[in-house]
């Protein structure tokens, strides 16, 4: 099947920022070069964006105490390089059309396990804002550099 003739997942992406305005970002379990990412899943058939919002928060870190500070309006997509295609999602997307969160963490650290009943992540830091394009892989970046004047526009 082409490329194209594949659709693009449902998903949700996640910012999650601490007192101190940092990102939290994680290093996942399949991919174990130095590359990082934000929480992000699918959305579920006829699943709440917000719920889904939460319900992947949750199963990926374990994070329940949050405060939405913005839902962008807008939808971001990434597509997944050709040595992707077929692997990821059981070759049945191309990429990704994620509606982004940008959330408050109002816990502690110790409240963040990636220790999960199915670990996506196998490390976590919070990062500087301005790190996230130089932490992600290639075909997720322009997300990134997107979200960063969002997220700046919020801490500022």
């Amino acid at each position: 099947m082409d490329k194209k003739e594949l659709p693009l997942r449902l998903g949700v992406g996640i910012v999650i920022l601490n007192s101190k305005n940092k990102v939290f970002v994680a290093k996942r379990r399949d991919n174990q070069s130095d590359k990082w990412q934000m929480p992000q899943g699918g959305v579920d058939l006829n699943e709440d964006l917000t719920a889904a919002m939460k319900r992947e928060l949750y199963e990926e870190t374990s994070i329940k105490n949050i405060t939405i500070i913005k839902i962008l309006n807008r939808w971001l997509k990434y597509e997944l390089p050709k040595n992707l295609i077929g692997i990821i999602w059981r070759g049945k997307y191309r990429g990704q059309k994620q509606k982004w969160f940008i959330v408050k963490f109002e816990g502690q650290d110790k409240e963040i396990n990636i220790k999960t009943k199915n670990p996506e992540f196998i490390e976590w830091k919070w990062i500087e804002v301005d790190d996230l394009p130089k932490v992600i892989v290639d075909f997720k970046k322009h997300i990134y550099e997107e979200l960063v004047p969002e997220i700046k526009s919020i801490i500022n």
